[in-house]
């Protein structure tokens, strides 16, 4: 048997400069959910949330955008993705049952306190599901993030890389 001996030399690596330290990064992707916004009155009331996306990646069509969803629209996202793609979808923050209940001595599901921790779980639940490379690939998680209204009878399917 012959002796083997160990490769130890260094791999040569290019020196950094300052625009690859401190430039953008080469592929990002941030969402921001904010802006809580109550709407209406009575049993119709409903919270819409700010959803803003900005990226470089080159399947989003639009680099940046800033579109209003409610939490059923969230509903709706997960369930799309559930069904349609092979990627495992993270929960969306609990209904709150009990805190629709009337009668409370606070303003249930639109005290400030509830809608702030709801839409951090949501912004959570976000950039989990559009930092996953198959949901980016995902017709419906495009239209969640950067179209006005949804179409929620659309056909589903996968976007192709531009």
């Amino acid at each position: 048997m012959a002796d083997t001996i160990a490769d130890t030399r260094r791999l040569f690596t290019k020196p950094q400069n300052l625009n690859d330290a401190y430039g953008p990064p080469s592929n990002f992707l941030e969402i921001d959910v904010s802006n809580p916004e109550t709407i209406g009155v009575g049993r119709g009331r409903y919270t819409t949330y700010e959803v803003r996306l900005k990226t470089n990646l080159p399947i989003f069509k639009l680099k940046e955008s800033c579109v209003r969803r409610r939490y059923s629209d969230f509903e709706w996202l997960r369930a799309e993705l559930e069904r349609e793609s092979k990627v495992v979808v993270p929960p969306l923050p609990g209904k709150a049952l009990f805190r629709q209940l009337p009668f409370r001595g606070d303003d249930g599901i639109f005290d400030d306190s509830f809608i702030e921790e709801r839409r951090q779980a949501l912004e959570q639940f976000l950039n989990k599901v559009a930092g996953h490379p198959l949901a980016q690939n995902e017709r419906c998680l495009h239209m969640f993030l950067q179209d006005e209204s949804l179409d929620k009878n659309y056909t589903p399917s996968k976007i192709r890389q531009a």
